[in-house]
């Protein structure tokens, strides 16, 4: 039995307001995206990923030199770092015997970047201020 038919929902108007259930499943967007989603959401919800990020929406930087700039250890902005990279938000490459990171060339990379540059500007936060 789905849900349907357990709390007998049909696709007519069942409230009398004009609003046709179909037509709601229909603009709904499928499980998988509102998962993915939720899950970009929940890692812009700290506000040390959301530092780490505007310091590499500006530039690359080193894992050192993002934890002296924030004032947390190395091993912690790792921990930060490798969430935000297993969701395709940021990149790294090696020069030397340091990772440099940097904004991810990715569709969510692009959207972290312009939703950074929004807030902060509706912020009163502006690159030339930094």
């Amino acid at each position: 039995m789905d849900k349907t038919e357990k709390y007998n929902i049909t696709s007519m108007d069942i409230h009398g307001h004009g609003c046709d259930v179909t037509e709601l499943k229909h603009v709904l967007p499928p499980e998988e995206f509102a998962i993915e989603t939720a899950s970009l959401f929940g890692l812009l919800s700290d506000s040390t990923r959301l530092r780490i990020l505007y310091l590499l929406y500006h530039r690359e930087v080193c894992v050192r030199n993002i934890a002296e700039a924030i004032e947390m250890s190395p091993p912690a902005v790792s921990h930060h770092l490798r969430s935000l990279k297993q969701l395709g938000v940021i990149t790294s490459r090696r020069i030397g015997k340091e990772v440099h990171y940097t904004i991810a060339d990715t569709a969510d990379g692009e959207l972290v970047s312009d939703l950074l540059k929004t807030v902060f500007e509706r912020r009163g936060i502006y690159e030339e201020d930094l």
